[in-house]
């Protein structure tokens, strides 16, 4: 009977979440997290003062999401010796050509503690004059770091890659030659880190790579040009039922790489701009690229163990290795949500959408959130069988998951939000204009 009770033990808890054997969140969404966690102590309710472990002021300006290892919160950001213009929610109609952001600017790599929020150091990495142009709504640390259990990999777009221990020293720095982008808008893509390797794809208007750089000297792995243009989308690392790949959004094309460089297969039919990070769940990939002047704005699902081109011909909505297409289902700037059965949608404008994750059939399509709401920027995530929108005005949404759309319930920070939350140690960490929220249930679960 013993055997039988730890045999029913094992199998239990090998189907739980990853997340719930990782309480560390190491890079954006968490990797292939995906943005999902289940611990029961993460809130469904707050404000700036309901279920608030704590909160601290980050200095200077910076998009970037937070990122943890055990007890230990990382954050970027950039402070400058003159004010810089306040972005406007929305999207843009007027200031859409990027500006050089005046002053001297000092970029740092930030350290809190988890349990206290106390800020344990900063460390300057760099210092001097804007390397470029950006949107009024980027700003020169909106890309997140990666982070180990020995090193936190801190990237700032033109600028460079600086390794750092957990006390603060510099082990190494990787620097980049500035590039322009489109509309001199600036950069955005995160890293990518997967055992000894941290991946860095960067588009641009004049030499596109994708570069794997060794994690204990930064020196490349290995470097590889890419027929592409600007792009802002995080490389993820598909660890699929075949092999573990990498794959690459793009507005050419969505590449799939070799842990080695060498290329597996590529897919063509992309939105003008893509932003969206993909992510796996059930054995399925999920693509997706929708910028709002496009007609074509795809959400795709890949099968693992693809090679060649995959692309779809005309009037095609799959094939041998894409599961279904939904060709005006994708976002702008929000990542799709992949959690239970279904695939979630958030758009810009204060819409969500839900598909069936491995059919494609809509769900329900294009709900509006809430009248109040129309600019969001910062990817969904779930928690507890329920989904969270969080708007560009701080307020987080609470949706219902299954067929039926339904909000829950809004709670509000009362400032201006763009980066994804984290989702740590059963406790919500979301970054606004000027703060990092430590937020956890202190009245137990469901209250």
């Amino acid at each position: 009977m013993g055997s039988v009770r730890l045999l029913a033990v094992t199998l239990v808890l090998a189907a739980l979440p990853r997340a719930w054997a990782d309480d560390n969140w190491a890079q954006f969404r968490g990797g292939d997290k995906g943005g999902v966690a289940e611990a029961k102590t993460i809130p469904e309710r707050w404000s700036t003062k309901e279920n608030v472990v704590w909160k601290t002021d980050i200095p200077g300006r910076g998009w970037s999401s937070p990122v943890v290892w055990k007890d230990r919160v990382f954050v970027t950001t950039v402070v400058s010796d003159e004010k810089l213009r306040d972005p406007k929610k929305g999207l843009y109609i007027n200031d859409l050509q990027g500006k050089t952001p005046p002053g001297e600017h000092r970029w740092l790599v930030c350290c809190l503690d988890f349990k206290s929020g106390k800020m344990l150091w900063q460390k300057e990495v760099h210092k001097g004059k804007s390397p470029g142009t950006i949107h009024l709504k980027n700003t020169h640390a909106s890309e997140t770091p990666a982070v180990d259990g020995e090193r936190v990999y801190a990237v700032f777009g033109n600028i460079g890659v600086f390794c750092l221990d957990h006390d603060g020293k510099v082990l190494w720095q990787n620097k980049f030659n500035p590039v322009k982008m489109r509309m001199g808008w600036g950069t955005a893509a995160s890293p990518a880190l997967h055992g000894d390797r941290l991946f860095i794809v960067n588009d641009n208007e004049e030499k596109s790579y994708l570069a794997a750089l060794e994690t204990k000297t930064g020196k490349d792995a290995w470097r590889i040009d890419r027929d592409e243009k600007s792009n802002w989308a995080t490389p993820f690392v598909w660890q699929n039922e075949k092999r573990t790949e990498l794959v690459t959004a793009g507005t050419s094309k969505v590449r799939s790489y070799g842990l080695d460089g060498k290329l597996l297969w590529e897919l063509g039919g992309m939105s003008i701009i893509t932003i969206p990070t993909p992510s796996a769940r059930g054995g399925l990939l999920y693509i997706s690229s929708g910028y709002v002047m496009d007609l074509l704005r795809p959400v795709y699902a890949v099968r693992p163990g693809a090679s060649g081109d995959i692309s779809l011909k005309s009037g095609e909505k799959n094939n041998k290795f894409i599961a279904w297409c939904q060709r005006q289902g994708g976002p702008y700037h929000p990542s799709p949500l992949v959690y239970g059965d279904h695939v979630y949608v958030l758009y810009d404008r204060g819409f969500l959408s839900c598909y069936e994750a491995k059919t494609g059939k809509p769900v329900f399509e294009k709900q509006r959130i809430s009248p109040s709401a129309s600019a969001f920027t910062a990817s969904p995530w779930a928690c507890g069988g329920k989904v969270f929108c969080l708007s560009e005005d701080g307020d987080t949404f609470v949706i219902a998951v299954g067929r039926e759309f339904k909000v829950l319930g809004q709670n509000s920070l009362d400032e201006m939000c763009l980066s994804s939350p984290a989702l740590a140690n059963g406790s919500l960490l979301i970054r606004t204009m000027g703060k990092l929220y430590r937020l956890e249930n202190k009245a137990g679960p469901g209250k």
